[in-house]
C-alpha cells in the first residue's frame, strides 16, 4: 500500500478482480472467483460449491502452466500499486490505494487501514470502464459488505463505469499509436472478456457498455486521421458449455488470417493473464501457424499518466453516493 501525508481525509480505492501474485495463489484465485454468486449464477450454494469444484480441479494445473509462462504470477496488482504511485503524485490532496476481490489485498484488509488513517471520505473507483454485474457489481458489494461488518463510518461515493469518458479514450488511443504502422493495412480488433448471453438477456449492461466504448474509440480514432480497414468488437475467455457473446476472439483471427492484426483490449484497464498470456501468447501462436504477416497485442492503459488525470478528472466530476449505486 502506499504511505501517505498527515492530514488528509479522504482516499480513493481502486477495485479490480485481483490476479495471483504467485503459483500458490492461483487456487486461491479461482475459489474465490467461482464460488462468487455473481460468477457462477447457481442460485443453489451447495450446487453452486459442486460445480465451483469441478470446474476448479479441471482448470488448476493448466492455469498454473499459463501464469509459469508470464512470470509465474499476474501483473496485474504489481501495475495497480504503480497506479497508485502515479496517482499520488498528480493529486496528493487524496490517498490513494486498492483493494482486489479474489485475491489479496482484500477489502477488509484496506478498510481497516482506511479507518487507522483516520478516512472520512472514499470514492470507490471500479477499474472495470464497462459495467457487469460480473465485476462491477461484485466488487463494490463485497467492498460494502466489508464496510457493514467493519461498522465502517464514512462518506462513500464511486464511479462505477466510464464506456466512453474522453480521458479513457484518450488513454486507449494512445497505446495503440505506441505502434508506428500504416493503419489501414491492419483490422483492429476491439477484444473484450465474454460473458454468459444470459446474464445479457438479464439485463446486465455490458454488451451496450463496450459497444458505446467501441463506438467513441472509432469515432475518436478517425477525427485523428487513424483510419483501419475494419474495426471488430470481438469476446475472450469464455468458460463452459453456455452460449457466450460472439463473435470470439480466435475465430475472428482465423477470419482474417490473410490481414494484418492489431489488438486492443477493450475491457482491461490493467493487464493481467487474459491480456499478456491468452492474447500475447496463446493466440499469438495460433496466429502465427496461420501465417498473419503481422501480429500487434497493444498494451492497457495500466499506470500510464494519460489514465492517472482520467481517474482523478473522473473523481472530480463524476463521482455519485454510493446509495445511488446499483449494489
Amino acid at each position: 500500500m502506499n504511505d501517505m501525508q498527515t492530514n488528509i481525509d479522504e482516499a480513493v480505492v481502486l477495485l479490480n478482480m485481483g490476479g495471483p501474485n504467485n503459483l500458490f495463489e492461483v487456487e486461491t484465485f479461482l475459489k474465490n472467483m467461482f464460488n462468487d454468486p455473481l460468477i457462477l449464477t447457481i442460485k443453489n450454494p451447495f450446487i453452486r460449491k459442486f460445480v465451483a469444484n469441478m470446474i476448479i480441479n479441471s482448470r488448476l494445473e493448466k492455469a498454473q502452466n499459463n501464469y509459469k509462462h508470464i512470470g509465474s504470477k499476474s501483473p496485474l496488482v504489481e501495475l495497480t500499486f504503480s497506479l497508485t504511485k502515479v496517482l499520488q503524485n498528480l493529486d496528493p490532496s487524496r490517498f490513494y490505494t486498492y483493494a482486489m476481490r479474489y485475491t489479496p489485498p482484500y477489502s477488509d484488509l484496506v478498510i481497516r487501514e482506511l479507518i487507522e488513517k483516520g478516512i472520512s471520505k472514499i470514492t470507490l473507483f471500479s477499474m472495470y470502464p464497462q459495467y457487469s454485474n460480473t465485476t462491477t457489481l461484485s466488487s463494490v458489494r463485497e467492498f460494502m459488505r466489508c464496510v457493514k461488518e467493519l461498522d465502517y463510518k464514512a462518506e462513500i461515493k464511486i464511479i462505477e463505469n466510464y464506456p466512453t469518458y474522453s480521458g479513457f479514450i484518450q488513454s486507449c488511443i494512445e497505446r495503440i499509436k505506441e505502434y508506428s504502422v500504416d493503419y489501414s493495412d491492419y483490422v483492429l480488433l476491439l477484444s473484450a472478456h465474454s460473458i454468459p448471453k444470459q446474464m445479457v438477456d438479464s439485463g446486465d449492461p455490458y454488451k451496450d457498455e463496450i459497444e458505446n466504448s467501441a463506438s467513441s474509440l472509432k469515432e475518436e480514432l478517425s477525427k485523428q486521421g487513424i483510419n483501419f480497414k475494419k474495426i471488430i468488437i470481438c469476446y475472450q475467455s469464455k468458460i463452459g458449455p453456455v452460449k457466450w457473446l460472439e463473435p470470439y476472439t480466435v475465430d475472428v483471427i482465423k477470419k482474417y488470417k490473410d490481414y494484418n492484426i492489431m489488438i486492443y483490449p477493450l475491457a482491461f484497464s490493467i493487464d493481467n493473464s487474459e491480456t499478456v498470456y491468452e492474447l500475447e501468447i496463446e493466440n499469438r501462436k495460433i496466429a502465427n501457424q496461420l501465417g498473419i504477416k503481422d501480429y500487434i497485442v497493444c498494451k492497457c492503459p495500466n499506470d500510464s499518466t494519460t489514465f492517472a488525470k482520467a481517474i482523478i478528472d473522473l473523481i472530480n466530476s463524476k463521482g455519485k453516493n454510493i446509495n445511488d449505486a446499483k449494489i
